[in-house]
């Protein structure tokens, strides 16, 4: 199932998600001049490799820095999956920073992002393979979605048998069936990707797209 797009419109321009692309575009187009040996260097220093904060000897390498919790979330390994980020946060980063205003949506995404790492940091402490990408920070994105507009419907293009259709999958559903495939692929333990950071997102969007909701069903009453 792939989304196309949202049905809902926003009230604002979404200028921070615009930016967000365009930082992660150009940092990518950046990758792509490197060698490989360059790139790789460029993944250790600026990924986040938690070995690099729970074993002595990595950490006398790549010495100590907290700042790849904020960096490694706008480097990607490739073309599909950076593509892929920056699908998922313009269908859905639109509405959300409209919601959040744009000095809160910023601190949103950049802190999802970092809630996201810390999670899958706890579950990969010893880890050496620099984790990298924007879906935590973009799980993050459609959490918040999910419980400020779970009626709000995604256009997908949809296989059927031999046939490609476009439906109309109401938000909440689509974005339930999407966290379920994430932790059933963090339980199967699916190598490469890393699926916590993706549950973590979610669940730290949720808590704030649910704070939000209430806050904004007392000043409207909806």
């Amino acid at each position: 199932m792939l989304p196309l797009y949202d049905v809902l419109p926003s009230r604002k321009k979404p200028y921070v998600t615009t930016v967000l692309i365009l930082i992660n575009i150009i940092v990518f187009i950046y990758q792509l001049t490197l060698n490989n040996r360059e790139l790789l260097a460029f993944m250790y220093r600026y990924g986040l490799v938690p070995a690099r904060y729970t074993v002595e000897q990595v950490r006398e390498v790549l010495g100590f820095s907290l700042f790849p919790f904020i960096s490694h979330m706008f480097l990607h390994g490739g073309f599909w999956h950076i593509l892929g980020n920056m699908w998922f946060l313009w269908i859905f980063g639109d509405n959300t920073e409209d919601e959040m205003g744009h000095v809160g949506y910023t601190f949103f995404y950049l802190s999802a992002g970092v809630f996201a790492a810390f999670i899958q940091f706890v579950f990969a402490l010893h880890s050496t393979t620099p984790m990298i990408g924007a879906s935590g920070a973009v799980s993050g994105v459609m959490g918040a979605y999910f419980v400020l507009f779970p009626y709000s419907r995604i256009v997908t293009l949809f296989p059927f048998f031999f046939f490609l259709t476009l439906v109309e999958i109401p938000a909440f559903y689509y974005l339930l069936i999407w966290f379920f495939i994430q932790v059933m692929n963090s339980l199967v333990g699916s190598y490469g990707v890393a699926w916590w950071a993706h549950i973590g997102g979610f669940v730290y969007g949720m808590l704030w797209g649910y704070i939000l909701r209430v806050r904004r069903f007392r000043r409207y009453g909806y």
